[in-house]
């Protein structure tokens, strides 16, 4: 099966720090986020990709290659001007469309099989399979409704005819396996939406489509909380990545669980952590405190500084006595 990962968003949530670097690109325990979804779908025997690119493109293609030193083939899909999910899918339609497909978004981060999607997709003969979770903020999203049998009867403004009488309410989690057909309903070479302009109308022709309930760990990295929150999430276990391994300088004022790149510097009476993550060659200076906090490289925190819950970006310093919290900090 090959993949496609969608990646050409602004990541505008995640805004100043999207301005220099494309969220695919984001550092989570020191390795791009892109990395760690390859990852994932190498480990499932999935190695054909294809990534479509549109925000700062050459950082992510510079960094990856032809995927080689990540154990995988890889392939982009440039787009001049961004064409939505859909209107990607269909750029890379040559790429696709010889079998079943996997789609999903490159801000996802879950542990998950994607081996029994699959087999789930065949056995129910969906030309579309949503990945879903129980949604626990249901004013927050459009209305997908997911019935005993796994057909998705309701998908934001679409419902099927007859709809069963007992449904369940479910979000969508970006990850999704798609039958080739899909690319017949989809315009060439314009802006358009899966979400928005595709599902909806598959769903009202009463087409088979289905969603498979996902109870494992997922989380979307789509604003500064939840980026640290998957940070937070993998230091305490909960979510296994590959990761290189971290240097703990003992001391202490070392509050575990943290996560210490290359060549850091850190004071003896200096705090760090809990769920702290220190790109490579950042200094710490005497008395400041780094908490719940990603800082990514060349980082450097005054004397008597205070950090916690924010996200400093490369290359910044943060002034001695100064306090940086609930917040981004990004170079200008």
């Amino acid at each position: 099966m090959r993949a496609m990962i969608l990646a050409a968003g602004f990541g505008s949530r995640l805004k100043p720090l999207t301005l220099s670097l494309p969220k695919p690109m984001f550092p989570v325990l020191n390795q791009p986020l892109l990395e760690h979804t390859l990852n994932l779908l190498s480990s499932q025997g999935i190695q054909d990709i294809i990534v479509n690119v549109h925000h700062l493109p050459d950082k992510i293609v510079e960094y990856f290659g032809d995927g080689t030193d990540f154990g995988v083939r890889l392939k982009f899909s440039k787009e001049e001007e961004i064409l939505g999910t859909a209107g990607g899918l269909k750029k890379a339609q040559s790429f696709l469309e010889k079998e079943t497909f996997l789609v999903m978004n490159s801000d996802v981060l879950a542990d998950i099989d994607l081996n029994e999607v699959l087999s789930f997709h065949k056995e129910k003969k969906s030309c579309l399979t949503l990945v879903v979770r129980q949604d626990a903020d249901p004013e927050r999203y459009e209305p997908i409704e997911l019935a005993d049998d796994g057909r998705i009867t309701r998908f934001v403004g679409a419902s099927i005819k007859n709809p069963p009488a007992t449904t369940q309410r479910v979000m969508f989690t970006g990850i999704q396996i798609m039958e080739p057909e899909i690319f017949s309903r989809i315009s060439s070479g314009k802006f358009s939406g899966t979400a928005e302009d595709v599902f909806p109308a598959m769903i009202k022709e009463g087409l088979p489509v289905y969603g498979t309930l996902h109870e494992k760990y997922w989380i979307d990295m789509g604003t500064r909380e939840t980026y640290i929150q998957a940070q937070a999430n993998a230091l305490d276990g909960k979510l296994s990545l590959k990761a290189k391994t971290s240097k703990i300088p003992e001391g202490p004022l070392i509050v575990p669980p943290v996560h210490i790149g290359r060549e850091c510097e850190i004071s003896q009476d200096a705090q760090v952590g809990p769920y702290a993550v220190l790109g490579d060659g950042c200094r710490i200076r005497s008395g400041a405190v780094v908490e719940n906090s990603i800082l990514w490289e060349n980082v450097t925190v005054g004397s008597c500084a205070t950090v916690k819950n924010s996200i400093i970006g490369s290359n910044l310093s943060i002034e001695p006595n100064g306090t940086v919290t609930d917040t981004s900090k990004a170079t200008d």
